[in-house]
């Protein structure tokens, strides 16, 4: 035993070596990755908000400078008194805490004017570097509307077999819901909110709209407050990646992201 203790000294020396460069050489394989994933701006995979980075960084330098060059308009605010601020805030606070998502809406017509402010006012949310990266459709026609209907019900259907799982549909049966949403026909207007992918620069170059997601749903919350300070009733669909819900000139980089059905209450059978 005593004439082996050398051997294993030596033995246990080159493990160590050997261990040693192998992980010098897994942290610089490692280590490229890790780098350019440092270099990218931060998005939140949950999300899945499309934004092309590898290619905005490409066009980043081309289209920039025109960017910059852009006039800022100087801001104005108006300050209330401290009472005045709470009893706004109390007011809008109830005024909000009334609104509900309606399954059974009546076909009572909804003022356009109304529906022309309501978008402009979700319009003015903000967005990933100041992209607005929204388009509001608003459909009325009954033949549109029931082909919208037939898209959602098959997605649904499928949501509900498959897609939620046994625990998501579980705790959907004590509000009743499936995926029959005759109420896409019933209501008066429904409107198609596409989340913009990218825009184009001036020379035509593509621009990328970053956190398009995120600023999406930030408008569609605005719009429905909006619509709840001016008497409406909604019911919100996700619909997510229904690209060919809109056909037509002008929808490069557009893909569906919500949808909601205006208008007044109806009767709960």
């Amino acid at each position: 035993m005593f004439f082996l203790t050398p051997i294993l000294v030596a033995i246990l020396c080159i493990l160590v070596v050997w261990i040693f460069k192998n992980a010098d050489r897994h942290m610089e394989k490692r280590g490229e990755p890790r780098a350019m994933a440092e270099a990218r701006p931060w998005v939140d995979e949950d999300l899945k908000d499309s934004s092309d980075l590898h290619q905005a960084e490409e066009d980043a330098d081309e289209w920039q400078e025109s960017e910059e060059s852009v006039e800022h308009i100087p801001f104005s605010h108006t300050y209330y008194p401290e009472k005045e601020m709470v009893k706004r805030s109390q007011e809008f606070y109830e005024l909000l805490n009334k609104r509900r998502s309606v399954r059974f809406i009546s076909n009572e017509q909804v003022p356009m004017e109304v529906i022309d402010n309501v978008i402009r006012t979700a319009g003015t949310a903000p967005s990933g570097a100041h992209t607005e990266p929204w388009t509001f459709v608003v459909v009325k026609d009954p033949d549109v509307k029931h082909k919208i209907r037939k898209i959602i019900e098959e997605e649904e259907e499928i949501n509900y077999m498959k897609r939620m799982g046994h625990r998501w549909v579980t705790d959907l049966k004590k509000l009743r819901t499936n995926w029959i949403k005759e109420y896409l026909d019933t209501a008066p207007i429904l409107v198609l909110i596409f989340k913009q992918v990218h825009g184009f620069a001036a020379n035509g170059k593509k621009k990328v709209h970053y956190y398009n997601e995120i600023s999406v749903s930030i408008a569609c919350g605005i719009l429905l407050a909006a619509l709840q300070v001016n008497n409406g009733i909604t019911m919100r669909r996700q619909i997510a990646g229904h690209r060919y819900l809109i056909q037509g000139p002008g929808r490069s980089g557009e893909a569906c992201s919500k949808l909601s059905s205006q208008g007044c209450p109806g009767f709960c059978c």
